[in-house]
């Protein structure tokens, strides 16, 4: 009994609802994966190739996709059958261009016209400070960036003769070529190696740019860095890059910002951290403090009773939004209690008074260990032993 053959929606897997588009996107996936070429030797994978090219043949062809929606593989009884189907009219040449431009080597361009193009952007870089990337700045910056040369006024052909019509593609910028697959001879469109697309080829080229049209120079620009930007992140100044292709357009420069560290601050997203010291005098009966910003300094009033860590918020003191300067984050500051390392005499017995009447601290572990070995006398042998040791 034949193999029952699977329905083409599902070897493909897409809808029966699919447009073209969709069928040869699927189409082209599958091919890659199970090529004979990629998979030497897999009668597997050569069987699940041919199945799913027989189903692309039918759904890509409109008429042929009619029938099999109303007829089933039943519309192609009286075909070639299983392992045999007619592909004659599939279009697979735009499909195994490019499985075969991957295949062997890649070569093939995806672009099939010799229209205008954009040029390719430039990228640099630039260093600014912590302050600088939070309120903006200009900064000025040195490129080597190609302008029109003026003996040939962009030409590239010596002063007095003219570009001419390139022979290998007759001025069209594209050549055919044709290879063998499995299903026969597939042609395929591949940009002219010898002109780049452009269909002209300069003959007597131009001693000043030799023949490529432009000349490379310094310049030097001012670039607005915007407020808020952060470290790694870019800004774009349009049509300053590399010239166009067959009258395209410039490229753009893209600046990479490379942001200083802050001796102070720490940045996360729009917020800015920083850590303010707090005397233990002002930490325990409340008072003002200086904290720096970058707005710079303001004064901040500390509860009495401030522990160490306690972290406060200043609204808006952040760094401000990309889209609108005039949002900004906040300023989270970290509250750190100092304690004074060096006291005088005088100093330190003040501070014994003030601990005796806030709790005699400074005798706390003193007291209980005393009160745990003369308190009832009903310690366990063990216990004693244990207490004994610790004193």
């Amino acid at each position: 009994m034949a193999e029952q053959k699977r329905d083409y929606y599902e070897v493909l897997g897409v809808d029966k609802g699919a447009d073209d588009a969709a069928i040869k996107k699927a189409y082209r996936v599958l091919a890659k994966k199970y090529h004979p070429d990629m998979n030497p030797g897999d009668a597997e994978a050569e069987k699940k190739f041919k199945e799913a090219s027989e189903a692309y043949a039918v759904l890509s062809d409109p008429d042929k996709r009619r029938q099999y929606d109303q007829f089933g593989h039943a519309a192609f009884d009286g075909g070639a059958g299983a392992g045999g189907f007619d592909f004659s009219g599939a279009d697979f040449g735009d499909i195994f261009g490019d499985i075969f431009g991957d295949l062997f080597g890649g070569g093939r361009s995806r672009s099939h016209s010799n229209g205008p193009m954009k040029g390719a952007n430039l990228r640099t870089s630039v260093r600014i400070s912590f302050e600088e990337a939070v309120f903006g700045c200009k900064k000025e910056i040195e490129l080597n960036v190609k302008e029109t040369c003026k003996t040939c006024n962009g030409s590239g052909a010596k002063p007095g003769t003219s570009p001419e019509t390139c022979s290998k593609c007759g001025g069209k910028g594209q050549v055919v070529f044709t290879q063998q697959s499995i299903f026969g001879t597939v042609r395929n469109v591949q940009t002219c190696p010898d002109c780049q697309g452009s269909g002209k080829m300069i003959k007597d080229k131009c001693v000043d740019c030799r023949g490529t049209g432009y000349i490379s120079m310094k310049k030097r620009y001012s670039v607005d860095i915007p407020a808020g930007i952060d470290n790694g992140q870019s800004t774009r100044m349009p049509g300053l890059g590399e010239p166009g292709i067959n009258g395209g357009p410039r490229g753009d420069v893209l600046i990479e910002v490379i942001v200083g560290r802050h001796p102070i601050f720490q940045r996360q997203d729009f917020d800015i951290y920083s850590t303010v010291p707090v005397s233990f005098a002002v930490a325990a009966l409340g008072g003002e403090v200086l904290i720096d910003t970058v707005d710079g300094k303001v004064i901040y009033d500390v509860k009495a009773g401030t522990q160490t860590d306690s972290r406060i918020r200043l609204r808006g003191k952040g760094v401000p939004s990309w889209r609108n300067r005039d949002v900004r984050g906040d300023h989270y500051v970290t509250l750190v209690v100092q304690v004074p390392d060096k006291l005088k005499p005088e100093a330190k017995e003040l501070l014994r008074q003030f601990d005796e009447v806030t709790g005699n601290s400074l005798n706390a572990a003193k007291a209980v260990t005393e009160q745990e070995h003369t308190g009832d006398g009903k310690e366990s042998g063990k216990e004693g032993k244990k207490k004994k040791f610790w004193k």
